[in-house]
């Protein structure tokens, strides 16, 4: 039965299909909250995997680092 809500619940939701495959280099932009203080960070990085679950997708990024 929850199975069912959350299958309705994602199907209601706009879907974004993000065009990027393992193996691009992407930029990931972070929100961090600090205190009342917010901001973002940027990094970039090397996708290293992907889980496509609808809206529960997930990616994986190894970051790189100067050097």
């Amino acid at each position: 039965m929850m199975a069912r809500a959350i299958e309705d619940f994602e199907s209601a939701q706009e879907s974004k299909e993000h065009d990027f495959e393992i193996g691009d280099t992407v930029d990931v932009y972070v929100r961090i909250v600090e205190g009342e203080k917010e901001r973002v960070q940027i990094f970039n990085g090397t996708v290293i995997a992907r889980k496509k679950a609808g809206q529960r997708s997930a990616f994986t990024v190894r970051r790189i680092v100067a050097g």
